[in-house]
């Protein structure tokens, strides 16, 4: 049975006025967080016309922000209680700024990739920075999970506005205004901060172990490297040696955090049920989240034969159930265990599966885009409050070290729901594409046809005429059927999902309030 350490007969205090105005300001980053990883895809086409990259160098253009935002969440996390989590902020915060500028100027194809790599690393300070500060900014458990839920939303609706400001953008403006959109906000974040931001640090904290920082960051890029190349290629040679190099790194880690006095990462929070379940949980969410939201941009345009900004206005919707679902799980909370909402959301979001299948079935856009609104409604409490029991069974001190460990599950998440669940689209779509043949076109062509659908799309155009259509209409219905199975085994995984939280983490009420290894839960046998 675990209790709370601490201030168990404590009241805490209620947030003032100035703390919420505060929350609208770390919601800024977070916006801007989530859309420059998508606001790049639809800039893409113009960038390749003006910079003219390599293939390879276009995948380091596209992937290496988001390799260093998972690499460096951790060591920032922990940085952050370090030296003051106000501070990391808005370091990370004017890097930001002047990695956009040198984005948005870029001459070379080598010069984007530098200024992608400092975003993200400017990036990675930003998740755990913000959301440590919710911490200290909101000791009422309530407030807490109220001001995550906004939190939580900020990320949703940076991801759904990126597309739509991109498209903008693009039509009346060069390449590189995608990524001055971030100055400004950063200027604001810049000159409110140190007024509406409280500081926060651990005055007992040692100085960061660089060693171990190293082996952090190397685990979590081999990894991640590993997991994209299985889903963009195949589980090879090189996706294979780089997932087992970043799973030795990663017990080298953990046995060197064992015998330091200041780790990077205390690895007793892994001791606590409810932080460890918690992680777990998250990472099932996203799995199925990520995953299944790169295959449905690809069904929109592929299948459907949507434009990118199209298929981005469309996607938009989504982010209304991310955001009603988000601040719907406080209220949730004064009747019902975090446990049971959890257990809840995730049947809701198992039937959102089930209705995206059919929709899949009847290559109806509009049932689609009403499946997506009800996933996110299903997953947006079990992100909020996941994410409150991660931080609440934290010790104040480590709020940071919990933050990179949250943010760095959702990324091992979503890199792994992209491979695991595009391996199975890839392999059923070319197995559904093996006995087909179009007169017409030559076999060079159908072997690249029936790798991909986006193959297929491509040979079809450069065919055309009546076998052109009928290639088209032949890698549709595999794909269809591919993209229909995997939305069957995202509802089964959420159905696993939901008797996990329920198992594990039913005990957990929701009225302690208290701060420590249980911090906003109690746990009771």
């Amino acid at each position: 049975m675990e209790q709370s350490a601490s201030n168990a007969g404590s009241i805490p205090r209620k947030a003032t006025s100035r703390e919420w105005i505060g929350l609208g300001v770390i919601a800024l980053p977070c916006l801007l967080y989530s859309m420059d990883l998508t606001v790049l895809n639809l800039a893409v086409p113009a960038i390749t016309a003006d910079l003219n990259p390599s293939a390879t160098q276009l995948l380091w253009i596209v992937d290496i922000y988001g390799f260093m935002i998972a690499g460096m969440l951790i060591t920032m996390g922990t940085l952050g209680d370090r030296i003051g989590r106000r501070k990391l902020l808005m370091i990370g915060a004017f890097a930001f700024g002047l990695a956009s500028i040198l984005a948005a100027f870029s001459t070379s194809a080598e010069m984007l990739i530098v200024a992608r790599a400092i975003l993200g690393l400017s990036a990675a300070t930003l998740a755990p920075s913000t959301l440590s500060l919710i911490s200290n900014m909101f000791p009422d458990p309530k407030e807490r999970t109220l001001a995550i839920g906004v939190w939580i939303s900020s990320f949703s609706a940076g991801g759904a506005i990126g597309p739509v400001i991109g498209g903008i953008l693009l039509t009346w403006f060069w390449w590189g205004s995608v990524f001055l959109i971030a100055v400004p906000v950063m200027v604001v974040l810049l000159a409110v901060a140190p007024f509406l931001l409280p500081e926060y640090k651990d005055e007992n904290a040692g100085r960061i172990d660089l060693t171990s920082a190293v082996l952090s960051l190397s685990a979590v890029l081999a990894l991640i490297y590993g997991i994209k190349h299985a889903a963009s290629y195949a589980l090879d040679a090189e996706a294979i040696a780089a997932i087992v190099t970043g799973l030795a790194l990663g017990v080298v880690f953990v046995r060197r955090q064992r015998r330091l006095a200041e780790p990077l990462i205390d690895l007793r929070l892994f001791s606590s049920v409810t932080f460890s379940a918690s992680l777990g949980i998250n990472v099932l969410g996203f799995f199925a989240a990520f995953g299944i939201f790169l295959l449905t941009a690809q069904y929109l345009q592929l299948v459907l034969g949507l434009s990118p900004l199209a298929a981005g206005l469309w996607s938009a919707p989504s982010s209304i159930g991310f955001i009603v679902g988000s601040l719907l799980a406080p209220k949730l909370l004064d009747n019902m265990r975090p446990a049971y909402i959890m257990a809840g959301g995730y049947p809701v979001t198992a039937v959102s599966f089930l209705i995206m299948a059919q929709a899949a079935s009847m290559a109806s856009l509009h049932l689609l885009i009403s499946s997506f609104i009800l996933m996110s409604f299903g997953l947006a409490p079990i992100f909020t409050l996941s994410t409150d029991l991660i931080i609440g069974s934290a010790p104040p001190e480590r709020a940071g070290s919990a933050a990179g460990l949250a943010e760095t599950s959702s990324e091992f998440g979503g890199a792994l729901g992209i491979a695991v669940l595009g391996s199975i689209v890839t392999a059923l779509y070319a197995s559904g594409m093996a006995g087909f043949y179009a007169g017409g076109i030559d076999d060079g062509s159908m072997v690249i046809a029936r790798q991909t659908i986006g193959g297929a799309v491509a040979e079809a155009q450069r065919a055309g005429g009546a076998a052109g259509d009928l290639l088209l209409a032949e890698a549709r219905v595999a794909y269809g059927n591919a993209f229909r199975a995997v939305t069957l085994v995202c509802a089964v995984v959420s159905v696993l999902a939901g008797l996990v939280a329920l198992l594990v983490l039913g005990r957990i009420k929701p009225d302690a309030g208290q701060q420590g290894e249980a911090s906003c839960v109690s746990e009771v046998a």
